[in-house]
């Protein structure tokens, strides 16, 4: 038996540019190269690796698809004498449809091309705009590069000493994957090309889901997905490259980097074909003859009062348990890299953001810090800017200043006072009126202060709204509403919270983590009314409600649908002898008439990482009218 029945792999994440076929398939060349160095029988790379998977509607580009084969053309040339299978993402036209495929490659042929069977088109991912699916093809067989080639998801890749088939990344989340028929025909490795996003919990879904995978088809599943370099808008991929075999995991690595990266596996085909043999459940694959019968029953539940099964409190926060930490850092990663990847893109050294010395603008700095750190710029090109203003109270300001001191950036003390009088005078607005106007001015002072120095130094400002803020519509339109990357937008308040805490845990000592202590213990509030005695009179949730029901409410309305009197039952038992059911009521009135009112400034809200299963952004997971009505969800309540 060859190599004792091992066969070595490599899954390679590239670093990639966006359109640029050339760049990418010069890349795709070295790390194959790189590869049969190292002693890999076969390479797969992310999905649609060859132009990028986020070039969005460049893929109906001609210019774009009739490049991708050319790229083909040039990794045949350049990779015609190495005895190394790679496999390769890139759109093809059928001269009907458009489709999402992968092409497998050998020693200057293409052995065979495969279209992604399942397209998906929600929340992010808008596939259904470029691609069909594959089986809406009826070709066979396509002409590529001067070659015939075969074409279909039916195809077993026979290598001697092992058989191998290829599916494109959402078919792997799918109830019946191509992976069984393609096990069941004799594929002992699968390979998935994919370009799956980083959000909080889908390391371990993925890792969940190809242990599993490997294990009911008794296989070896390799999983590679598109890198930081690809990430763009609201999305950061997810870099991840995971090797299954027989429901264990050989090899889960992330390569949180701008460089390209190989990994390399061995997988036992000898194990898998042992299994094979013992299961003799393994090919019991039996479509029903018949139609599925439905037994109707009249039956009458009892009402509940009360739920026995826990209900969280705080969705959005992961749970104090033994991956606590691995969740925190997973968020930390995704926002950190996400701003890098945008200051690395638009070649910005300087970003701008305000700081108030509340929770919101600390967290986007430590963000914006970590930033710069994994970038190697120096910390000091952050232009941190503290505006003291009508409310402003000793305490915040001193931890502002503090707090950019003690984190290295460079900071500048900018009072709007004088300039917010001068505006007042020039709208003829009385100073003593403090309503709307009185509070508006000042945020949107501040933004203009912000969006101008950035214009001085070259700058990018970086907005401090939460995802919280931006369901409530608690800012100011054309003032903190808008940034030039809102890196706080797809975390709730309750999470920002724990956030912060943790980073002043684990990743800060000293000083600045006593500074972030008392910003922690601060009251939230916007600072806009003038304070009595040095301490704010205007507490935001005071005035709203407290942010740990709204996120609730978020939660269970956006993720799931849910209406607002099963979302009000739930209240109930996840916050009981904490709120009554009538403060709790009330609360939710609130948030609905806000959430619904206040849509027209998520329609332009700035890009921002996406983290966990609710987004805003209307670019991704949430589209709603602006002049839709929450009549009907309010008399739900009632």
């Amino acid at each position: 038996m060859i190599n004792h029945g091992f066969v070595k792999v490599a899954s390679a994440i590239p670093v990639c540019s966006v359109g640029d076929v050339d760049f990418n398939c010069k890349e795709i060349v070295r790390l194959i190269k790189s590869a049969y160095a190292r002693g890999a029988q076969a390479i797969v790379f992310p999905e649609l690796c060859i132009t990028g998977y986020s070039c969005a509607d460049l893929l109906l580009s001609s210019t774009l698809i009739e490049g991708s084969l050319k790229g083909i053309s040039h990794i045949l040339n350049e990779t015609k004498d190495l005895d190394i299978i790679s496999i390769v993402g890139l759109p093809i036209f059928d001269g009907a449809h458009l489709l999402n495929c992968a092409a497998v490659l050998h020693m200057g042929k293409v052995l065979g091309i495969v279209p992604k069977t399942y397209i998906p088109n929600y929340s992010e991912f808008y596939e259904g705009r470029w691609f069909v699916s594959g089986e809406r093809s009826n070709v066979e067989e396509l002409s590529i590069c001067g070659q015939k080639v075969p074409f279909g998801a039916n195809i077993i890749f026979d290598c001697g000493n092992f058989k191998f088939a290829v599916e494109i990344c959402e078919d792997m989340w799918v109830a019946t994957p191509p992976s069984i028929f393609h096990s069941l025909n004799g594929a002992q490795i699968i390979f998935n090309l994919s370009a799956t996003n980083a959000v909080t919990g889908k390391s371990g879904y993925r890792n969940t889901i190809i242990k599993q995978r490997s294990y009911s088809s008794h296989c070896a599943y390799v999983f590679v997905s598109a890198g930081i370099s690809e990430s763009t808008t609201d999305t950061l991929y997810s870099a991840n490259t995971i090797v299954g075999e027989n429901g264990s995991i050989l090899l889960s690595e992330t390569n949180l980097s701008f460089e390209s990266k190989i990994y390399c596996c061995e997988i036992d085909i000898d194990r898998i074909n042992s299994d094979r043999r013992k299961r003799n459940t393994f090919d019991s694959f039996v479509k029903p003859q018949k139609p599925y019968r439905h037994i109707v029953m009249d039956t009458k539940p009892q009402k509940l009062e009360k739920l026995e099964r826990k209900i969280p409190a705080h969705p959005f926060v992961p749970k104090r348990s033994a991956n606590y930490d691995m969740r925190m850092q997973e968020v930390y990663n995704i926002l950190s890299f996400s701003l890098a990847k945008r200051l690395k893109h638009t070649n910005t050294k300087n970003p701008v953001i305000g700081i108030s010395g509340g929770l919101d603008s600390t967290l986007a700095l430590l963000i914006t810090v970590q930033a710069m750190d994994i970038l190697s710029l120096p910390r000091d090109g952050v232009v941190a800017v503290t505006m003291p203003g009508f409310g402003t109270t000793p305490r915040t300001l001193e931890n502002a200043r503090k707090l950019m001191e003690h984190l290295g950036v460079s900071s500048r003390e900018i009072s709007i006072v004088d300039a917010c009088r001068q505006h007042f005078k020039d709208i003829g607005h009385d100073e003593n009126k403090t309503d709307v106007t009185y509070e508006n001015a000042q945020a949107r002072e501040r933004t203009q202060i912000l969006m101008d120095i950035a214009n001085q130094v070259g700058g990018l400002v970086i907005g401090t709204g939460d995802l919280s803020e931006i369901a409530l519509g608690w800012s100011t339109y054309g003032g903190d509403h808008l940034s030039m990357y809102g890196v706080n937008s797809g975390v709730p308040k309750t999470l920002v919270r724990h956030l912060t805490a943790w980073i002043g845990e684990s990743k800060l000592q000293g000083e600045v983590q006593k500074v972030v202590d008392d910003i922690l213990a601060t009251p939230v509030s916007p600072e806009l009314l003038p304070a009595t005695d040095g301490k704010t009179t205007q507490k935001t949730e005071d005035i709203i409600g407290d942010y740990a029901l709204h996120d609730f409410f978020l939660y269970y309305f956006v993720r799931f649908g849910f209406s607002p009197e099963k979302i009000l039952f739930l209240a109930e038992n996840a916050f009981e002898g904490t709120y009554s059911k009538e403060s709790i009521k009330k609360v939710l009135a609130v948030f609905l008439r806000r959430f619904f009112a206040n849509q027209f400034k998520r329609n332009c809200m700035p890009d921002g990482p996406k983290v966990g299963s609710v987004s805003l952004s209307p670019r991704a997971d949430w589209r709603m009218p602006s002049d839709a009505v929450a009549d009907q969800w309010l008399c739900d309540l009632e």
